[in-house]
């Protein structure tokens, strides 16, 4: 505080800073959480389908990304000063929405399959929203540009290869 203080900004320009990177930081977590649950529901429309090598293929597809998306929850939290435990609980328990995803995915393919199809584009509605707008201009800052380009295309060529080998 003594810092941006000797600079010309006060203690509420800090605070205010402070305060904005936790909202974005709760609005990424949050984020992460509201999309592992169609996640979830795709895996357990897949099985209810009765088309076991597609559903296994999109729960080891869904498992392998989900790792990652738990560390980046817990290291968002760690970088705003949550405590190591508390990181690494929430990041785990960002994974834990898809059972209740699946388990909803399987009922809801019982009574309407019609309703599946909306559930789905507003969910990845919702994910292209918060990933153009927040993660990618997020992700460029601070002169990361280069890895985190090069992060996406990488992610993006393994799922590919991963959907091509395995379904």
């Amino acid at each position: 505080m003594t810092i941006a203080c000797a600079q010309g900004q006060g203690p509420q320009a800090i605070d205010t800073a402070q305060a904005q990177l936790l909202r974005r930081t709760w609005f990424f977590v949050f984020a992460i959480i509201q999309h592992n649950l169609p996640e979830g529901l795709a895996i357990g429309v897949g099985y209810a389908g009765n088309e076991g090598m597609r559903a296994n293929a999109l729960a080891i597809g869904i498992s392998i990304q989900d790792v990652p998306e738990g560390f980046v929850v817990a290291a968002a939290l760690l970088a705003v000063g949550y405590s190591r435990g508390f990181s690494v609980l929430l990041g785990i328990a960002s994974g834990l929405v898809e059972p209740l995803g699946a388990v909803a995915g399987t009922a809801i393919i019982g009574s309407s399959a019609l309703l599946l199809p909306w559930g789905l584009g507003l969910a990845a509605g919702a994910m292209l929203f918060v990933i153009s707008h927040e993660i990618i201009p997020e992700s460029h800052r601070k002169g990361h540009e280069f890895f985190a380009t090069t992060g996406l295309m990488v992610g993006f060529v393994l799922m590919m290869v991963l959907d091509t080998a395995l379904g």
